[in-house]
């Protein structure tokens, strides 16, 4: 599946159920240029998300932080999504900053979001 927004490459997931909620649906696709995330009709319960970045967190955790992702643009309305997808990630095990860092590193990729004002904002709604 192609990103509706850019046409990226896309990560087909399904979605934990405790986050479904914050989701675009029971399956999303994370894009591995933009970071947008859309719907899907289907995709892995443990997917891998190398494609968008080698250090991108496998698994559930890689789908909680890849929901965040989709959401940062509106961290002002979506505070609260994005600070339960973030626990949940955290909790699976990924460095949410630290993955920030290495995006924000990446010139390959072209995020929706500024990734390094982001990741300060984040940092303090994390604390």
């Amino acid at each position: 599946m192609a990103c509706p927004a850019c046409g990226g490459e896309t990560v087909a997931f399904a979605v934990p159920a405790d986050l479904r909620g914050h989701a675009p649906g029971p399956h999303a696709a994370l894009c591995s240029r933009c970071l947008r995330t859309a719907p899907a009709d289907d995709g892995p319960d443990d997917p891998t998300f190398e494609t968008v970045h080698p250090s991108f967190p496998d698994g559930e955790a890689g789908a909680a932080l890849a929901i965040a992702l989709g959401l940062l643009d509106s961290l002002a309305l979506r505070r609260d999504d994005i600070d339960d997808c973030c626990s949940y990630a955290e909790r699976a095990g990924a460095d949410v900053l630290l993955t920030l860092d290495r995006l924000a590193g990446d010139d390959g990729l072209d995020p929706h979001f500024d990734v390094e004002r982001r990741r300060h904002q984040l940092a303090e709604l994390l604390r």
